[in-house]
């Protein structure tokens, strides 16, 4: 009783300004009932009216104490799901679990007659979820009676043992927000580095001292930087295609612990230089120490593979051989889960079981190989300002050949040599040698998408055509028709499929060649029939080249877009089209000649059709020469794939004279 009498007393010594500057809970105003739409976004379904929160160091316990308050106004029924609230609170564990308490939620909504009624969230229909994942809890809950027009409103505390990211606040989500406001406190002897991600400015950023806000006992005493950051007007936050991390964007405040002072003046730094992570890395017992084992490797690698008197054909020949030794078990991660050697004995691993592996066998035959550690692009960048660990989440192996470097992933064996998959390409990645000091490296994609198709057809003039049709596929293009194959149990069964799928063509038959030498071109050639008769006017032959792979909308919808278009590499895709049809016959359809080029050799769009004698040539070509474009680009880049989609929607008509 003592301990929570204190608690209280403490909650409301710093605290004292909390009803001055949160808003007060389930009193919305006259304006906030009426509104109907947002005007700075009327497709928006539901818009945050306003959103505090604040977040402090507790005396008793040294917990981060975090409170959460918003109220919401829901326009219509595709809103409804903003009432369903689920909050992950953290749990690894033993004491190190977060916990949340002092839930209230209510609904105001109109009933028949438009009268506002008020509806309360039940005690009762909170539910928690213990280990939802790994290492979280889940606390769920739905507001009641949510209708059009309605505003909702909820506020919860939580109550963190970890501090070392004191907390993140996102000012931006997947709606508008009219006002938005943190106000954290923090204790002197606590040094937070502190950074505002996104593109929008702080509409309010102030602060003042609070005296003694902090005393953990034993006559300890720290006053408090009381900070209070705000937005106002804050678009939704919409995702879209070719992007990275949802939130290497959006705008939010991240925290990071830098040094803690003790009762004694004593210092403790937590961010630490690029040099005291190599060492800790070089003698980590899942990192450096098991690359450290490459000479269990020695005896363990083909013979033939170790004789090569070429280092190049070495390296391939190696990294060929882990590829097809490991089956990668899907986890993620820069150290090794149980040690090289019981991975490479269960032929299984994760990603630093098999990629640590494959550069201490690279080191064992006499190369030179280096761990890369990264962040893959659906994880987040890396904070650029001081080493942060926890940021990687992926480890790959650089081998140095000559002047020459080879990036490698002996995950999955339909990765070639040297080519990451998209999933790796993001940013830079820091190397991690054992003699040398670390550093950086960006991380390119080493071959784009490169894709030629070829159609020759000779079309009778009752409609039916029969030729060739063929692909070629190179670089990331070939990766990703290679993993579609490799998902069916036959090359039989994917042409199938492929036959099935298409409407008025008979495959009769294929020839797939490389599927299983990832190093080179996949090729696949087809020999089909099409029946292209007009069923309204049988003195008309329509058909559409685009049978395969035609682009049905733009990838690129939003009006503006203000975070980069990251392709994750360079592409190239050749449509080469030629129709020899009957002399009775002429064109009265055909596609119009585009020619599009994007700003700063990003990249063009080019289609042209000729006629001579009977023969149609039809070409296409688009070529997009940079892995990411920027927001500003957006409008060109936008521009042509509309033109693509124009193009691919044209017919080509032939009636009979």
């Amino acid at each position: 009783m003592k301990k929570t009498l204190i608690l209280g007393l403490l909650a409301l010594s710093c605290f004292h300004l909390k009803a001055q500057e949160d808003f007060q809970f389930g009193k919305p105003t006259s304006t906030e009932f009426e509104l109907k739409k947002y005007g700075q976004d009327t497709s928006a379904n539901a818009v945050v009216l306003r959103e505090f929160g604040t977040a402090y160091i507790s005396s008793s316990n040294s917990n981060l104490i975090f409170n959460y308050h918003v109220r919401l106004k829901i326009f219509n029924s595709k809103a409804f799901d903003k009432g369903q609230i689920a909050v992950m609170i953290r749990n690894q564990g033993g004491d190190a679990f977060e916990t949340m308490r002092d839930i209230k939620g209510v609904t105001f909504y109109p009933d028949e007659n438009g009268l506002m009624r008020q509806s309360d969230l039940d005690p009762k229909q909170i539910f928690k979820q213990t280990k939802a994942t790994k290492f979280s809890d889940q606390v769920k809950f739905a507001l009641p009676n949510i209708r059009p027009g309605s505003i909702i409103e909820y506020s919860y505390q939580i109550e963190s043992p970890f501090i070392h990211n004191f907390r993140t606040w996102e000012f931006q989500e997947d709606i508008p927000k009219i006002y938005s406001e943190f106000s954290p406190r923090i204790p002197g002897n606590y040094n937070y580095n502190v950074s505002l991600r996104g593109p929008f400015k702080l509409s309010k950023n102030k602060g003042e001292v609070e005296k003694e806000c902090y005393s953990p006992g034993g006559g300890f005493k720290v006053d408090c930087s009381k900070m209070i950051y705000a937005m106002e007007n804050i678009p939704a936050f919409k995702e879209e295609a070719y992007m990275t991390a949802a939130s290497n964007f959006k705008a939010a405040m991240y925290y990071e612990l830098s040094d803690y002072t003790d009762f004694h003046g004593v210092k403790t730094n937590y961010t630490k230089e690029w040099k005291d992570i190599d060492h800790e890395l070089k003698t980590h017992e899942w990192f450096g120490l098991q690359l450290k084992k490459k000479d269990f490797f020695k005896d363990r690698l083909p013979a033939t593979t170790l004789t090569a008197s070429d280092p190049l054909e070495k390296a391939k020949g190696i990294y060929h051989f882990m590829q097809t030794w490991f089956r990668w078990n899907g986890i993620r991660g820069k150290y090794t889960d149980e040690g090289l050697k019981k991975a490479f004995e269960g032929h299984a691993g994760n990603v630093g079981d098999i990629n640590l592996s494959l550069v201490a066998a690279m080191n064992s035959a006499g190369l030179d190989a280096e761990a890369v550690m990264l962040s893959t692009r659906d994880n987040g960048l890396i904070n650029n300002l001081f080493p942060v660990v926890s940021d990687f989440d992926y480890v790959v192996c650089k081998v140095n050949i000559g002047d020459t470097y080879y990036l490698l992933d002996a995950t999955d064996q339909l990765l070639p040599f040297g080519l990451l998959p998209l999933r790796c390409i993001n940013d830079r990645g820091r190397v991690m040698s054992l003699n040398k000091a670390s550093y950086w490296i960006d991380l390119k994609a080493s071959q784009k998408q490169s894709k030629t198709v070829s159609l020759k057809l000779d079309i009778n003039e009752n409609g039916k055509a029969a030729g060739t049709f063929s692909v070629y596929s190179a670089g990331y293009e070939a990766y990703d028709k290679r993993r579609m194959i490799k998902k069916y149990n036959s090359i039989d069964d994917y042409v199938e499929n492929l036959d099935e799928s298409l409407q008025k063509i008979k495959i009769l038959k294929h020839d797939i060649q490389n599927l299983d030498t990832v190093d080179q071109s996949l090729s696949e050639k087809y020999e089909i029939e099409i029946d292209i008769a007009d069923k309204v006017s049988k003195d008309r032959l329509i058909l559409n080249p685009y049978f395969l792979e035609r682009l049905s909308e733009n990838p690129l919808k939003l009006e503006e877009r203000n975070y980069p278009i990251d392709l994750g590499a360079a592409s190239e895709t050749r449509i080469i089209v030629e129709i020899n049809y009957p002399a009775n016959f002429e064109i009265t359809n055909k596609p119009s000649n585009i020619g599009l080029a994007l700003p700063n050799s990003g990249g063009k769009f080019i289609s042209n059709t000729a006629v001579e004698a009977n023969t149609l040539t039809f070409m296409n070509h688009k070529l997009l020469t940079k892995a990411i474009y920027s927001p500003e680009e957006y409008p060109y880049l936008k521009e042509l794939y509309n033109k693509i989609i124009q193009s691919q929607q044209v017919d080509l008509i032939f009636k009979k004279k």
